[in-house]
């Protein structure tokens, strides 16, 4: 298995707006038993999130802290990487980030010119993992070319409607987590048959299910979104919820196909 210290579910913290909820929000999550946050430079709330950790009960060293940089029009050249990973911690009010991930091969991004830079802050002690996000595979084997760290994880939608079945293959084969962000395609599993019978079933909810069923496989871990307690103690519940082969079965017979994000930049495009 990949790195052993990362929790198998975090907390999402990605929104269009009301940044400043982050703060009350994560240390609720952190109160109801989460001990992984996700943010990134491009999400305008790290700072939010750091006042989270900061007054939180629970001690820094057990909070698995994630962010990102390097995404389409930040930061502005190749030679300001180095103060954008600064200005994350800074943000953050932390010494170092558990895992520092490239956002998005785009804008800025060249494997050669970037990468270094995310190297150095591992060396350094900035960033104790590196990882990628929203990367293919052709752009992985690219990027593990030139990394010295080991590349501990990436971070991609996936859910029931969006399996990612090659890029799922491509982490085990590599050993490192495949990060699902968006695990319930912003409600869109609530409309699908095949996991409203497996909910019924277990007496779950949809969500419940979905994050259940990527669980269940091998080198993945979930960074669902929630601001409510409730939702967050029902993402949580799903660590319990056990498929049977006939749930999992059903799950991926689902034949429609759902993306979330999909911008213009993605390198899929």
């Amino acid at each position: 298995m990949p790195i052993g210290d990362l929790p198998r579910i975090g907390l999402g913290t990605y929104s269009d707006d009301d940044q400043e909820q982050w703060a009350e929000n994560v240390r609720t999550a952190l109160d109801v038993g989460y001990r992984a946050v996700d943010t990134a430079h491009a999400y305008g709330n790290e700072q939010y999130v750091g006042e989270g950790i900061a007054t939180s009960s629970v001690d820094r060293e057990e909070i698995f802290v994630a962010t990102k940089t390097v995404h389409l029009d930040l930061p502005s050249s190749s030679d300001e990487v180095g103060a954008a990973i600064d200005g994350c911690l800074d943000r953050l009010g932390v010494e170092y980030v558990d895992l520092l991930y490239v956002h998005w091969p785009s804008g800025i991004y060249d494997h050669e010119e970037i990468l270094p830079t995310f190297d150095e802050a591992y060396e350094t002690g900035k960033a104790r993992h590196i990882g990628l996000s929203n990367f293919t595979p052709e752009l992985l084997d690219e990027a593990r070319e030139v990394l010295d760290a080991p590349l501990a994880a990436h971070q991609v939608e996936m859910h029931p409607l969006r399996p990612q079945k090659e890029l799922h293959e491509y982490a085990q084969r590599h050993d490192h987590w495949l990060v699902a962000y968006s695990p319930i395609a912003k409600g869109e599993v609530f409309d699908v048959p095949e996991i409203e019978t497996v909910a019924e079933k277990h007496d779950v909810t949809p969500p419940q299910v979905s994050i259940a069923w990527l669980l269940a496989k091998d080198n993945v871990a979930v960074i669902p979104k929630a601001s409510s307690k409730a939702h967050m103690r029902d993402n949580l519940a799903a660590r319990e919820l056990t498929l049977d082969a006939e749930d999992i079965t059903r799950i991926d017979s689902i034949e429609r196909r759902y993306r979330v994000v999909d911008p213009e930049h993605a390198p899929w495009n």
